[in-house]
């Protein structure tokens, strides 16, 4: 087994908040056992092009209330490439690294384990996606903050649907899960969510509009995740126009809104354990792993579990939000 003495960290894939929070605590917590530490700038782009800085405790002072990621972020297709690979091992050797932490989703994390498992390196997913469609983990970095950004914006859209009455369609983020939506529609008081797992079929739509927009509501608001699934909330505006034209019926897209902003200390504290973490998992010998929390306790997730299973939406969300909306 080898010895861990130098820790590099990066951050790919879509940004999210509390991933500077996760940075400063790999950081901090290497620092604090005696390791180094080297920042890798741009994801596995930066590593290709060995954008890698030596990090000590004043690199990530004063970032931890900060959205986004100070490592920045970017796509690599070449590290899709077994030479963009090689070329990656080859820096981190001359450089000294002994193993790499990823804060990142699915796709960086499926990095992570296919670089793994082709050099003598190990590597620690942390994970951070706004999505929240991690297996083995109740929660993701950034996701709180996410659901927190759109519960203020559904709050205002209401003002709006209520004093004109009218049928809100609200897109959010959710390519291939439905948490956002999901959970933000449960929040904010929505009439319905359409996520991807459970896509809506048309009888669906015809039972909303009979059910969710009627005469003892003045207003209406569905989540829409923003899926190929789905559709998204032009799709199912457009047939609310032609197969319901007395609704006065508007579409607002969050975007990437939802992605920015000062994480919350849930996001903060959850960052900070799991960065905390990933350092004390390699102290321990592990490799491989994505670091992750169920039930408040840190967990270890091989990474093939994490990125290969499908972490699924709970039904009973769905019931109670069905209950809650009549």
């Amino acid at each position: 087994m080898r010895n861990v003495n130098c820790v590099g960290i990066l951050t790919s894939g879509g940004d999210a908040p509390g991933m500077n929070a996760a940075i400063r605590a790999v950081t901090r917590s290497a620092i604090y056992h005696g390791l180094k530490v080297k920042g890798i700038y741009r994801g596995y782009r930066g590593l290709i092009s060995r954008e890698i800085v030596d990090f000590k405790s004043k690199h990530v002072s004063n970032i931890i209330q900060l959205g986004g990621t100070i490592l920045k972020t970017a796509r690599s297709p070449e590290f899709a490439t077994p030479e963009g690979r090689q070329i990656a091992y080859n820096n981190i050797q001359e450089e000294g690294i002994d193993a790499l932490v990823v804060i990142g989703g699915d796709g960086s994390l499926s990095g992570a384990m296919q670089f793994a498992k082709e050099f003598d390196i190990p590597c620690i997913g942390v994970p951070g996606t706004i999505d929240n469609d991690l297996y083995g983990t109740d929660s993701t970095i950034g996701y709180d903050t996410a659901l927190n950004t759109i519960l203020e914006s559904v709050d205002k859209i209401r003002d709006t649907a209520t004093s004109h009455e009218r049928l809100f369609f609200i897109e959010v983020m959710g390519r291939d899960a439905g948490f956002l939506a999901l959970n933000g529609a449960i929040a904010s008081g929505a009439e319905a969510a359409i996520i991807p797992e459970f896509s809506t079929e048309e009888d669906q739509l015809a039972e909303f509009i009979k059910s969710g927009f009627r005469k003892s509501k003045n207003s209406s608001i569905v989540l829409v995740a923003e899926s190929e699934l789905t559709g998204g909330a032009m799709h199912y505006a457009d047939r609310v126009k032609n197969e319901y034209p007395q609704y006065d019926v508007r579409v607002t897209i969050l975007g990437h809104i939802q992605r920015g902003g000062s994480p919350t200390a849930y996001d903060r504290i959850l960052a900070s354990r799991l960065g905390a973490a990933a350092v004390d998992s390699l102290l321990e010998g592990q490799r491989n792993i994505m670091i992750g929390i169920e039930n408040d306790e840190i967990v270890y997730v091989p990474l093939t579990r994490a990125t290969k299973n499908q972490k699924h939406v709970s039904h009973s969300l769905i019931d109670l939000m069905k209950m809650l909306s009549i």
